[in-house]
Formats: C-alpha cells, structure tokens, sequence
C-alpha cells in the first residue's frame, strides 16, 4: 500500500510540474529573461573566424537572432531581417548577430550562404548562449534586441508580422537615443 501511495504522490508532482512548465512556456514565451533585464558579456564566435563580444558592443543597439537550419519560421523571417533589419541599420550603431543553435560550422555556413544572409552569423555549440536567454527545449525563432545600455529591450518569438514591424520601430527608436 506505501508504494502505491508513493507511485500515486510521485504521479501527482510530475504532472504538475509538467502543467507548471507548460503555462511557464505559453506565459513568457519560452524566455528566461525579460525586457529591462542587463545582459551578462558574451563572447561569439562567428563563422568567418572573428570573435565578438557584448562587452565590444555596449553603445550599439544589438540583436541577437536566434535560428538554425532545421527550423521552417526562422528561414521565413531571415531575408526580412537581412533586407528590413540589417540593410536598413548597419551603417548605424547597430550590429544583427545570428546565433545558429547547435550546429556544425559546415551546416552554418551552407544554411548562410542557402539564406543569402550577410549578417554575421555565430556558432552556439551545446546552445550555451541560448540557455543564457531561454529555457532548455524552447523553441529557436527568437529576436533579443539589447539596448546601447546593455539591457534588453525587446523580444520577440516565432515571426509575425505586426510583432517583427514593432521590433523595427523600437530598433530605430533605440539607435536614434
């Protein structure tokens, strides 16, 4: 009868926990981290064997886009983030770094040159920076804008057009400050 009652209680957290990570999920979409959160430093190591930090870009308004080659959304919103986004800010104080999940830097550079990308694009092994930002599992398809005061500004998930043309205007309001 204990371990019966002990099955039934253990039964009963994992499906709440589960319940708890679910609404976790659908409430703050998967992030970790919140708008007027600071950003720690992170290093990127970019596919054209540069490195860049945050810490070298503080009084630039920065976007971190998270993708990978598998993921169907993050292919769609790319060439309006490269077209709408980069082409538009990159003479600015302003710097788009793509941040590919977990993949080898063959697959990476075959997936930039495929989405005819020109934005630098790092490398995420083991989804270090990812975790940084996100809850293990979360879904890729995710912009983080980082302020010139090193905080975040702006998130977005998935890609939806009215949300992506708020994150331009923020972009243009964060670079015009």
């Amino acid at each position: 009868m204990k371990s019966k009652l002990t099955l039934f209680a253990l039964s009963i957290l994992l499906i709440i926990n589960s319940c708890t990570e679910k609404v976790k999920e659908q409430g703050d979409r998967g992030y970790d981290v919140k708008v007027g959160d600071n950003v720690e430093n992170i290093k990127f190591n970019l596919i054209d064997g540069t490195t860049l930090s945050l810490a070298e870009l503080k009084g630039k308004v920065v976007v971190l886009q998270f993708t990978a080659s598998w993921c169907s959304v993050c292919r769609k919103e790319m060439p309006f983030l490269e077209s709408e986004v980069w082409q538009q800010y990159k003479d600015d104080d302003f710097v788009l770094i793509g941040v590919d999940l977990d993949e080898p830097m063959e697959k990476v550079q075959a997936f930039v040159e495929k989405m005819q990308t020109t934005y630098p694009m790092s490398l995420d092994p083991g989804g270090l920076i990812f975790s940084k930002f996100s809850y293990k599992g979360a879904g890729v398809t995710r912009n983080v804008v980082i302020g010139k005061d090193g905080r975040i500004a702006y998130l977005t998930r998935l890609f939806e057009r009215e949300e992506f043309d708020l994150m331009k205007e923020k972009i243009g309001e964060l670079i015009s400050e």
